[in-house]
């Protein structure tokens, strides 16, 4: 008997001490249109490790559901009802009992509208996530993931390529999770078919700090993820495309494209080559990429998660021509190739080589007019360019999961970049009353070898406890170019226009520049409770650099390069030292997050001019205040507040006390007195989507006000126009910019709209002839698009932008205005399911500006007639561009108290014709 009491005494306590560790866990269903309660509802729990069904329960008549006896711990918790869409999300059980918010189902046949379904579900949202099934989205035969995204309901795409997902900018584009070919989204949305994709997966990536700490800081991406099918995860797809057409008065044009894709598991292999002459967007010349950039008027700098980003500082100091393959005449041959690998979900290889090669020429047409107090001056230029050069990249990363509280990244990025070029200009320079100033005739040729180094290594350590973590990074950058510049000019001054003086120059520039960065970062995070928590950082940074150009004029006696230029000579040394410390306070519950943060950098600066044996030493305390606050009130509806503080450093070319007389009346000298400028900056948003209207809004207000801002001081002479530039510190600098759109699908017209106003405001400080002169700009810009499809019948979309710009400079207070008007129609028809023809007509109209006969109005014409085979897998097309010979190329704009308007070549009426090719395993074809 004593026996027995003890045994029920010992069982009694087990079953206390287990029924102490199980709680409940109750909530209510709702519907989100009629906010009535949703009754049998099924809310069903699943282990995260294996998937497999827990628990479940049913809602009562009041939309209530409670479970009991529940373990602590992670579940994965769907609600499901027959009429409505399914809720999946991750759920965490305290150990207490938990009532969790109410629940708001989605009904189908609002969510859906008029989507068929084919099989499964569409669009259902898991989170934060909106994910749609790509096959109940119909797209015609080998369409790539482009029109696929098209289908999608909340998802635009623009005639340039630009993607928005619920009113926001989609910046970044992954395939099963991973980077396809770096960051360009039009990778994978232009080359993948849309065959291959099972879902389409849209979310707000968080910055791989908040990833890793659990701590959101409110930097998010709008990022799309395709999800390829398990049938072409093994196995291979690509598409051949090849184009030609012979011309009578231009070069023929060609243009050629082949990509492959392999995938096994895990392991991914995709290649391209990409060449012609018809100047495609496809992976063309984009230099200003992370790291190695080819201009020293780029500030570099670097954030908590180890990216490089740049700041453009103005002007193009470093004499490279300038490219953009809208204009001119092109050749490129583009290739590349991108691997990924993983094992054991512990360790991930990636990596990409990329070569480039690019043959350009092009012509520009430039007028300029300088409001100077009571005088003008215009200045008309023909600038011809002829540029060969070629880039060989390399980026790569390698992660290891050493085990569930420690990992570590390894990135590294390779640039080697050549170039040869001649830019030879011719330009003349009159008053207001046509009277000549100077003339130019230049004739520049340069020779540039460059090379970027950057690398990037990370060790991320978890503890026990969640949200405490603590980060190690370091990383390397190094640019070291080489460069030979022959500069051949005539420059011809007037007075009273006659004829005054006469410079001849003709001389050898050697450039040799070496700059290094150097930085450490030190991170941890602590939780101060439930919804706060704090980040403690460290950094340390250090740049070197070294600049040396050494000129020589060329002798007659001896037929060489010999005789040095003193005032054009110069070796230029430089180091800034950077301890920055800072800590930041992150509160996040439910709807609500904010951040509130502060830093301050010791910053020690060492130059010296080792030509003229002068040294100059500096030390500045800077601080970083940061804030931000969002509030996401309702299901994709936002709104955020942020304010930050941050400085720019001057560029060595900036700081180097050294004439540039590459162009003999627009000299630029350095300045080693230059102090780093500091950027105040508020920013507020609002983003709205509602699904059951495919309706989005947003409006954003940017606001920009510089101290010590890097501006310029400009000595000009009236008389010649001669101008001596000096960059110099200047306060004053305001920009404003304010962005709203909303968009809408109308159901009785089956017809998207988008409505787009905007507005940017800009006052530049600058010093002229040693007054201070700003100048106001305002541009404002009213996009409008009408979009309509009748599946396998026609897509038509008319869309119209108005651009219109005013600037008044404080000298001459003489406001200037220009109106452009940009009509579009884009329509595709297709008949008897192979047959198809696109027409794009673009009207624009230019209103009149000081040039003569600048009121220019172009017709844009291009049309495509295009027939499919063999069941799809084969396409023959022709495509006519610019039938009206209309195209041309022209740019306006103000900065400060000058007015440019620009004319470039462009590539006029050409015809193609092409063949397509669109093929894949069959065994993949087959499953």
């Amino acid at each position: 008997m004593h026996k027995l009491i003890l045994s029920l005494s010992f069982i009694f306590s087990l079953t206390v001490k287990s029924s102490a560790q199980y709680h409940s866990f109750s909530g209510k269903v709702m519907d989100s249109v009629q906010k009535k309660p949703v009754q049998n509802a099924v809310f069903a729990l699943f282990t995260p490790t294996d998937s497999i069904l827990y628990r479940f329960t049913r809602t009562d008549a009041d939309g209530n559901f409670v479970l009991k006896q529940l373990k602590p711990g992670k579940y994965i918790i769907m609600t499901t009802h027959p009429y409505y869409a399914d809720i999946l999300d991750d759920m965490e059980m305290k150990d207490a009992d938990q009532v969790f918010t109410p629940l708001h189902l989605t009904s189908k046949s609002k969510l859906l509208q008029e989507v068929i379904v084919k099989s499964g579900y569409p669009i259902r949202i898991k989170g934060d996530t909106t994910i749609y099934t790509a096959d109940s989205f119909q797209v015609s035969a080998n369409a790539n993931v482009e029109e696929l995204l098209k289908k999608l309901p909340g998802i635009q795409v623009d005639k340039n390529g630009k993607i928005t997902a619920m009113g926001e900018e989609v910046t970044k584009v992954l395939v099963d999770g991973e980077e396809f070919f770096g960051d360009d989204p039009g990778m994978a949305i232009k080359n993948l078919r849309a065959d291959a994709v099972k879902e389409v997966q849209v979310f707000d990536k968080k910055s791989v700090q908040s990833e890793f700490t659990g701590i959101d800081d409110g930097k998010t991406q709008k990022t799309i993820n395709l999800k390829l099918k398990e049938d072409r995860r093994t196995g291979y797809f690509g598409k051949m495309d090849f184009s030609g057409g012979l011309q009578k008065s231009i070069d023929n044009r060609y243009n050629n494209n082949l990509l492959i894709s392999s995938f096994k598991g895990k392991r991914k292999i995709s290649g391209f080559l990409l060449t012609g002459n018809i100047g495609q967007d496809g992976l063309n010349w984009q230099d200003n990429e992370k790291y190695g950039n080819e201009n020293d008027n780029v500030n570099i700098s670097m954030d908590e998660d180890g990216n490089i980003s740049y700041q453009w500082l103005g002007g193009n100091t470093d004499n490279e021509p300038q490219v953009n393959t809208v204009n001119g005449f092109i050749k490129n041959i583009n290739a590349g190739i991108q691997y990924s690998n993983k094992w054991n979900d512990k360790q991930t290889l990636n990596f990409s080589p990329k070569f480039n090669s690019q043959d350009y020429s092009n012509t520009r047409h430039i007028f300029t007019q300088l409001s100077l107090s009571d005088s003008i001056i215009n200045q008309q230029s023909d600038i011809t360019t002829r540029l060969n050069r070629s880039n060989f990249k390399n980026s790569g990363y390698f992660d290891i999961k050493i085990d569930s509280m420690n990992s570590t990244r390894l990135s590294a990025k390779t640039n080697i970049y050549h170039s040869e070029s001649e830019e030879i200009k011719e330009s003349e320079t009159t008053g207001n009353t046509g009277t000549l100033k100077n003339a130019e005739n230049n004739d520049l040729k340069i020779n540039n070898n460059k090379i970027a180094y950057y690398t990037n290594f990370v060790f991320k350590h978890k503890f026990k406890k969640p949200r405490r973590t603590i980060s190690i990074s370091t990383d390397w950058n190094l640019l070291n170019t080489s460069g030979t510049n022959f500069l051949k000019s005539l420059n011809q001054t007037y007075t009273g226009g006659l004829l005054s003086s006469t410079v001849h120059i003709n001389q050898q520039k050697d450039n040799d520049q070496l700059a290094s960065k150097t930085a450490s970062r030190l991170v941890y995070t602590e939780p101060l409770s439930n919804y706060y928590s704090l980040e403690l950082a460290w950094e340390l940074i250090y740049n070197s650099g070294k600049n040396s150009q050494y000129t020589h004029t060329f002798s007659p006696v001896s037929g060489k390069y010999d005789q040095s230029v003193d005032s054009l000579t110069n070796s230029f040394h430089q180091s800034i030292l950077i301890i920055r410390p800072a800590l930041a306070v992150n509160f996040n519950r439910k709807k609500v997050k904010f951040r509130l943060g502060t830093g301050f950098g010791l910053t020690h600066f060492d130059l010296r001019d080792i030509t003229l044996m002068n040294d100059y030493v500096r030390n500045y305390t800077n601080f970083f205040p940061a804030a931000s606050f969002t509030y996401s009130y309702k299901s994709q509806h936002m709104l955020r507040i942020n304010y930050n503080g941050f400085t720019t450093q001057p560029t060595i070319t900036q700081l180097q006390p050294v004439r540039n007389n590459n162009n003999q009346y627009d000299q630029v000298l350095g300045n080693p007195s230059l102090k780093p400028s500091f950027t105040n900056y508020f920013g507020i948003s609002h983003n709205t989507y509602n699904f059951l209207k495919d309706m989005f809004t947003y409006q954003s207000l940017n606001i920009r006000i510089m101290n010590n801002a890097i501006t310029n001081n400009k000595i000009i002479n009236i008389n010649s126009d001669s101008t001596i530039t000096q960059p110099v510190n200047t306060n004053g600098n305001v920009n404003i910019n304010l962005y709203t759109g909303m968009g809408f699908k109308s159901k009785k017209l089956n017809t998207r709209f988008y409505f787009g106003p905007s507005l940017n405001y800009s006052k530049q400080v600058e010093v002229l002839n040693n007054i201070v002169s700003y100048s106001k700009t305002v541009g404002i810009n009213l996009s409008v698009n009408v979009n309509k499809v009748k599946e396998k019948k026609y897509e038509l979309q008319l869309s119209d932008n108005i651009n219109y710009n005013s600037n008044m400079n404080s000298q001459s207070k003489v406001t200037n205005h220009y109106l452009i008007n940009n009509l579009g129609l884009d329509a595709t028809l297709y008949w008897k399911k192979t047959w198809s023809v696109n027409s794009y007509y673009e009207f624009t109209s230019r209103q009149t500006s000081f040039q003569p006969g600048s009121n220019l109005n172009t017709h844009l014409w291009s049309a495509k007639l295009q027939k499919n085979f063999h069941k799809d897998e084969f396409t023959g097309y022709l495509k006519i561009n610019d039938i009206l010979n209309q195209n041309i190329g022209i740019d306006r704009s103000f900065y400060s108290n000058t007015y440019t308007e620009e004319r470039n070549d462009r590539l006029k009426g050409y015809w193609l014709l092409g063949f397509v090719w669109n093929f894949k395993n069959r065994d993949a074809a087959v499953k």
